[in-house]
């Protein structure tokens, strides 16, 4: 059964730092565009960040509102991906989803960009930026 479980979240002053994981099991991500996605309260949820590999090479793709901040990898190894958050906002603050969705001919871009493609979704980790 495939399933992926986030970790990570937390409450951190603005300007700090917090790294989210993402364990996938069920699948190996080899054949998957991974990514995050976040919602806040009374928002609809977006494409944060994502990637692809092919011939192991990464392809990444980053929200204009997190790129310079924000870093996604992926150890296909362990089935694992990351998000590290740095110089975080209070307008970071939402519930953030790891996703996946087999590899498409398109780029990561736009699948970043068709969250409800997606298929498969973790629960949602909180993350909370206050001072």
């Amino acid at each position: 059964q495939l399933q992926l479980v986030e970790s990570g979240g937390g409450l951190v002053q603005p300007g700090g730092s917090l790294s989210l994981s993402c364990a996938a099991s069920g699948f190996t991500l080899d054949y998957y565009t991974m990514g995050w996605f976040r919602q806040a309260p009374g928002k609809e949820r977006e494409g944060v960040s994502c990637i692809s590999s092919s011939s192991s090479v990464d392809t990444t793709y980053y929200a204009d509102s997190v790129k310079g901040r924000f870093t996604i990898s992926r150890d296909n190894a362990k089935n694992m991906v990351y998000l590290q958050m740095n110089s975080l906002k209070p307008e970071d603050t939402a519930v953030y989803y790891c996703a996946a969705v087999p590899r498409r001919i398109t780029t990561v871009k736009a699948m970043c960009l068709m969250i409800y493609d997606f298929d498969y979704w973790g629960q949602g980790t909180q993350v909370t930026v206050a001072s």
